[in-house]
């Protein structure tokens, strides 16, 4: 990274906030937890599949469809429809990563502006960042629902760059997703990867930027 960005772009989903308590939701409705992760994979590359092929639909229909697939032939403890329903309503309940709070205001500190781009809704975004208290260190919440495409699509990028009113080299995408990282560099900006759980990053994708174990960390990397 030869200059720092002073638009600093956040994932919202993993990267912000914390979805471990997603696989309680499917124990609630009497499915193994371990389906959480499965679900959530289904409903990226279902996205991913659509945004290929020339198309998008909203986080939250693509969601309830990959439950139906993910808990069919489940024994559940209550009919499907009201166990989609339960598990999606848990995105509605999600709060941050501990590290998220201080790491948000120290960027903000910093001078640089702050914006979200989801793959989600802006109205989950919005009830996240405003119950651990720092919605108003965020300058604006985008969603993919208005570029038409889904991250990591360089479309997707493009969109958050010319609502802010910069150049895509100006910005800075954090993630906690190797595919956002590589999505972000190919549209040409910095990135940095954020690696709670001291994975290995996969060889096969355009490397971070910056690489830090925690978003409390970013602030004292950029210069």
């Amino acid at each position: 990274m030869t200059s720092s960005p002073s638009v600093i772009v956040f994932d919202v989903n993993e990267t912000l906030s914390d979805m471990s308590p997603m696989a309680q939701r499917f124990t609630d409705v009497g499915a193994p937890d371990h389906l959480a992760k499965l679900w959530f994979a289904t409903l990226l590359r279902d996205g991913f599949a659509l945004t290929a092929a020339g198309a998008s639909r909203p986080f939250a229909e693509l969601g309830a469809d990959a439950l139906r697939t993910v808990l069919h032939g489940v024994e559940l403890d209550r009919d499907l429809d009201a166990a989609v329903e339960h598990v999606m309503s848990g995105f509605g309940e999600l709060a941050v990563h501990p590290d998220v709070p201080d790491g948000i205001r120290a960027l903000r500190a910093s001078g640089r502006r702050l914006v979200t781009l989801t793959n989600g809704s802006t109205q989950v975004s919005e009830r996240l960042l405003t119950d651990a208290g720092i919605r108003d260190q965020f300058e604006v919440l985008l969603s993919v629902e208005d570029a038409g495409a889904w991250k990591p699509a360089r479309t997707a990028y493009e969109y958050a760059a010319r609502t802010c009113g910069t150049d895509p080299a100006d910005m800075l995408l954090v993630a906690v997703h190797p595919w956002d990282i590589d999505g972000a560099a190919r549209a040409g900006l910095a990135t940095a990867w954020i690696d709670r759980a001291g994975a290995p990053y996969p060889q096969s994708s355009t490397p971070p930027s910056l690489r830090v174990g925690a978003l409390t960390d970013l602030a004292a990397t950029l210069t």
